[in-house]
């Protein structure tokens, strides 16, 4: 298979796949390396082609439903109520879309993380605790903001309202 048709394969294997898919299984699939696929997926970025590199692998990125309630939230926690606060917001109905720190030499720093479910949440967690990777907060001493999706704003409101209850919601 020649680069250009592999890296079409990619691009429709992610845009008809509704989960992330892992630069290895593409690799297995594709025959080639991981690396050859880290190239592909990089090239295909640099072309326009929306993807999403998250820590379970790739998503096509596509934009949310209309209807639905798009928001940020400020929080500081430490790294122990992390889960909580993940599995609050998903439990709550919300989407967790990405995390945004601001850092003192290079700006806001952005990490897409697309925790829609539970099962998103205890991914994110194992990933986390299986690897010598930091969270992005733990550069800002647990300040970090939330762009949340739900249905609408009232459900914004109720994840909102029981993050100040735990005391993760950063107080205005």
């Amino acid at each position: 298979m020649k680069a250009e048709e592999r890296r079409a394969e990619i691009l429709a294997l992610l845009r008809e796949r509704e989960g992330a898919v892992s630069a290895a299984a593409l690799a297995a699939r594709m025959r080639v390396s991981r690396q050859v696929i880290v190239g592909d997926i990089a090239l295909l970025r640099a072309r326009g082609n929306g993807i999403v590199a998250t820590a379970r692998g790739y998503i096509a990125s596509a934009p949310l439903p209309a209807g639905r309630y798009i928001g940020k939230i400020a929080c500081r926690h430490s790294f122990a109520d992390t889960e909580k606060e993940l599995a609050t917001i998903v439990a709550l109905g919300g989407e967790v879309v990405d995390v945004i720190v601001t850092h003192r030499l290079y700006g806001d720093m952005t990490g897409q993380l697309n925790i829609a479910t539970r099962e998103d949440v205890d991914t994110f967690m194992r990933n986390i605790r299986n690897s010598k990777e930091r969270l992005l907060s733990e550069l800002t001493d647990g300040v970090h903001l939330h762009t949340v999706a739900c249905r609408d704003k009232a459900a914004f409101d109720a994840i909102c309202a029981e993050l100040a209850r735990l005391e993760i919601l950063l107080p205005e």
